[in-house]
């Protein structure tokens, strides 16, 4: 694995290795140790993944301290526009985003850390995007900041969002929770 650090501090894009042969290919998308080299410590607490159309947004979601998540997205079947937000108080980026294009097959997943809002654009029908998180779901820590409230242009004409992810706050009301 190979990590490269990227304009928001604590956000690595990761280069997977990709092992093919006539069967197909096996890619690794964690190994601790690999982590720790970047001084990432993260305790991976829970798994799961998500299924979602084209044109489909999910976002922009995070978890409230105490229970923030660093998470490890990466996409097992289809493509996605992943966007990163940090809404970490005092940091140099605050407010600031990042996008990366992920794929099946690819060899990239994206490490954040907590104080990052994420969300994604799916680009495929049937993708899957799968995460690792550091802290389980606590339905009284999770929420988000409107989608389209930051100045993203998602590149999608007629996105279908959950009415929740429609009544988040807007990005300029929101007070953050995090401290850098």
């Amino acid at each position: 694995m190979e990590f490269q650090s990227t304009k928001i501090k604590g956000i690595y894009i990761i280069k997977l290795n990709i092992l093919k042969d006539i069967r197909g290919s096996f890619i690794k998308t964690f190994n601790k140790e690999e982590y720790g080299k970047f001084k990432i410590k993260i305790n991976i607490r829970e798994a799961f993944y998500t299924t979602s159309c084209k044109n489909v947004i999910r976002g922009m979601h995070f978890q409230k301290p105490p229970k923030d998540q660093a998470k490890i997205v990466s996409v097992i079947k289809g493509k996605i526009t992943d966007v990163m937000l940090d809404i970490r108080g005092k940091s140099l980026t605050f407010g600031q985003y990042l996008h990366i294009q992920l794929s099946s097959g690819g060899d990239k997943a994206i490490y954040m850390p907590p104080g990052i809002a994420h969300g994604f654009a799916s680009r495929e029908n049937r993708t899957i995007v799968s995460y690792l998180v550091s802290k389980e779901y606590s339905p009284n820590h999770d929420t988000g900041i409107k989608w389209d409230s930051f100045g993203y242009d998602w590149k999608v004409k007629s996105p279908t969002i959950s009415g929740r992810d429609k009544d988040f706050p807007d990005f300029f009301n929101f007070k953050t929770p995090f401290k850098y």
